[in-house]
């Protein structure tokens, strides 16, 4: 079965882009493109999308915001963020409002591709100084927050590691436990922080 994406994107030629991208690969199918944050609010959630390719910089309601919105409405819905913006507090906003990936445009055809596959695969794929950005604020950050301090001694070390970009096998081979244990302390991580997906978890540990 194809992966069904959504694409968000103001820019006319950039979204006819993603568009033709989707249509040429045989694995997703590109179920409806919007070029408003208005217009995915009302058209996105009744066809429940795999993933949304979503813009920040939309007219009126921004891309944050509408992540925040369409990740209460849609929850199984992935979210990959598409953006000229690398600071920080971009970063860190889409990710802890809901979205599941950051990438840099413009994008190769190759890169995105991966992308979907990857968010629909349980992991956060993010444009490489993206990911260095996200590191390196692990490593200025000292996770203080009531909601991790909630977390078991294994459970904090589990997102120890998903903060540095181990994927869950690595992190499994790393704790000498097995990929199930890794998985159901990562169910419970989603749990305690009220959060849906890797990047969220992490975006939380990182911020609080």
């Amino acid at each position: 079965m194809p992966i069904k994406v959504a694409v968000v994107e103001d820019d006319d030629e950039v979204r006819a882009g993603m568009q033709s991208i989707l249509k040429r690969a045989p694995e997703c199918r590109c179920v409806v493109a919007c070029g408003s944050a208005e217009e995915a609010l009302e058209r996105i959630p009744p066809l429940s999308p795999h993933v949304v390719l979503m813009d920040i910089n939309l007219p009126r309601m921004n891309g944050v915001n509408c992540v925040r919105q369409l990740a209460r409405l849609i929850p199984k819905t992935q979210i990959i963020m598409l953006t000229v913006y690398d600071d920080t507090d971009s970063i860190f906003n889409s990710l802890a409002a809901g979205a599941g990936g950051y990438l840099l445009k413009p994008v190769r055809a190759t890169e995105l591709l991966a992308a979907i596959k990857n968010v629909t695969a349980g992991g956060a794929p993010m444009t490489s100084n993206i990911a260095r950005k996200v590191v390196q604020s692990f490593k200025r950050t000292v996770p203080t927050g009531v909601e991790t301090e909630n977390l078991s001694a294994r459970e904090q070390t589990v997102l120890d590691y998903l903060a540095k970009g181990y994927s869950y096998k690595e992190a499994a081979e790393a704790m000498q436990i097995s990929y199930s244990t890794v998985h159901t302390h990562i169910e419970r991580i989603y749990q305690k922080l009220h959060v849906r997906s890797r990047a969220q978890a992490v975006a939380k540990y990182l911020r609080v």
